[in-house]
């Protein structure tokens, strides 16, 4: 399929206008802090008509982490709707449904217009199901399109945000809202949860009153633990020594780390698991054969709430939701009843053909972990081949740029031969690794969410990076036009 139609539509497109020249640092920095500003101002505003009740579930929690943003605030959709629209396009291109070369300008912009555009329909789509479904209680039915309509006005600003940071500031907005996000969750959970609750341990007394008051910071210091595991994975890389074939003794070395996509897998994969949680919630309660077959994929019940809760099903089984919800240790009585409460809790899986079975919480969290490890490393074998970091990109940009791997003769395909030895399998295992580290950091209780610690940690080494980078051509002004 052509995507020459879209040629018609885009003029009409609300954009963003890139700058004319590359900007300095500080102009990115400047540009950067004014989106934020503005980022948590739609934050910290509550939608008109949105009832506080309810909002404060830990599947909710989850969902504003991973997508970066509020329930109940203006960006209550975050960015789900641009990492959907995202995800969607790249399926379609990748089974071949239309091609596009993104080194090509115009294919890329066309590809970019159709991105903004779909984008755009989800977010209204989204707005109207986190309503429908009761993910945002309303105070009065007769507010019902008047919350829709802020929602998918905030959905929408959130879109051009990103396309002003990825223009105009240091990093995308994807990243720096996941980020900021995650930063307030750790700061405000430290201060409001784990602190009052160790005061409380100490008042308390007795001889078990400063260790119990200790070991209410236990999910802190294993975010700090994440943090650390984080930053050594992302220093480990391989390199591979390049020679300058016109200019002898003039070599450099490509590296290869071992977070090759970075927690770009992650980021898709809890991504599409909590969409499915939003959007399978629009079946629930769908009666006849297609009913019980909504019920085995996610299972929604009455949990005392004011709507029904995920209590089992396949999506539930895949995602780090739990019938308490998935328990905090701080919100469960600590570590020993946390622990216990894995060792002796039930899942629920619908079975069309035989009702409700009851599945060992155990089995849940190995489901949780061996499905999220396999969407990671499906999305990041995915990634490399949609962003031109595979062997044969990688090999056609070395050979253009005049280097080579010393030993071998100039010729793209051996220099693709030799990567084919690295970059799949650091692909895989950088993969497994993330996916890994995302769900032990979820299940140990780390504050801040397990996935938005690692989120957060991959954002920040890679914002660290892009900055040196800035940093050396603001110093040597002559490398922009080398490089650019």
């Amino acid at each position: 399929m052509a995507l020459e139609f879209i040629d018609k539509i885009a003029p009409y497109i609300p954009g963003i206008k890139g700058p004319a020249s590359p900007l300095s640092l500080r102009e990115k920095m400047f540009w950067t802090g004014i989106v934020l500003v503005v980022y948590f101002m739609l934050y910290s505003t509550v939608a008109i008509g949105v009832s506080q009740q309810a909002i404060s579930q830990p599947v909710v929690q989850l969902i504003s982490i991973v997508f970066a943003g509020k329930i109940g605030s203006l960006i209550t959709v975050g960015i789900g709707p641009i990492v959907l629209a995202s995800i969607v396009l790249q399926l379609a291109s990748g089974s071949g449904l239309f091609t596009v070369d993104m080194n090509d300008p115009v294919q890329r912009s066309r590809f970019q217009s159709i991105q903004k555009l779909a984008a755009i329909g989800i977010a209204i789509i989204e707005s109207i199901v986190y309503v429908a479904t009761g993910f945002v209680p309303i105070s009065s039915p007769q507010l019902y399109w008047l919350v829709v309509l802020q929602l998918a006005v905030g959905a929408i600003m959130i879109i051009f945000l990103d396309e002003i940071m990825t223009k105009w500031g240091v990093t995308s907005g994807i990243n720096i809202f996941i980020a900021a996000g995650v930063s307030y969750s750790i700061v405000a959970g430290t201060f409001q949860i784990l602190v009052p609750g160790a005061i409380a341990a100490l008042q308390n007394g007795g001889a078990s009153a400063l260790p119990n008051a200790l070991l209410v910071f236990g999910p802190l210091l294993f975010a700090i633990v994440i943090f650390l595991i984080s930053i050594y994975a992302y220093e480990t890389k391989i390199e591979l020594p390049l020679a300058f074939e016109q200019l002898r003794g003039i070599g450099g070395r490509l590296p290869i780390p071992f977070l090759y996509v970075s927690v770009l897998p992650v980021i898709l994969a809890s991504s599409l698991e909590l969409s499915l949680t939003v959007w399978f919630r629009f079946l629930a309660g769908v009666g006849g054969s297609f009913g019980n077959l909504a019920k085995f994929i996610a299972l929604y019940q009455s949990t005392g709430g004011s709507t029904p809760s995920l209590t089992g099903g396949i999506v539930y089984l895949i995602s780090p939701q739990f019938p308490s919800p998935f328990p905090a240790p701080y919100g469960i009585g600590g570590y020993g009843a946390y622990f216990n409460y894995f060792a002796t809790a039930t899942s629920q899986l619908y079975l069309p053909w035989g009702g409700i079975v009851l599945v060992p919480e155990a089995l849940h969290i190995l489901i949780y972990t061996v499905v999220l490890v396999i969407l990671c490393v499906i999305f990041g074998r995915f990634w490399i081949e949609m962003t031109g970091q595979n062997p044969k990109t990688m090999s056609e940009q070395i050979g253009e740029m005049g280097w080579q791997i010393p030993g071998f003769r100039r010729d793209p395909r051996i220099i693709e031969n030799v990567l084919n030895k690295y970059i799949p399998t650091v692909t895989i295992l950088g993969s497994i690794f993330v996916g890994l580290l995302a769900a032990l950091a979820t299940l140990t209780g780390a504050i801040g969410s397990g996935m938005g610690i690692l989120l957060t940690v991959g954002i920040i080494y890679m914002l660290y990076q892009q900055l040196e980078q800035e940093r050396i051509f603001d110093t040597y002004p002559i490398l922009n036009k080398i490089v650019k």
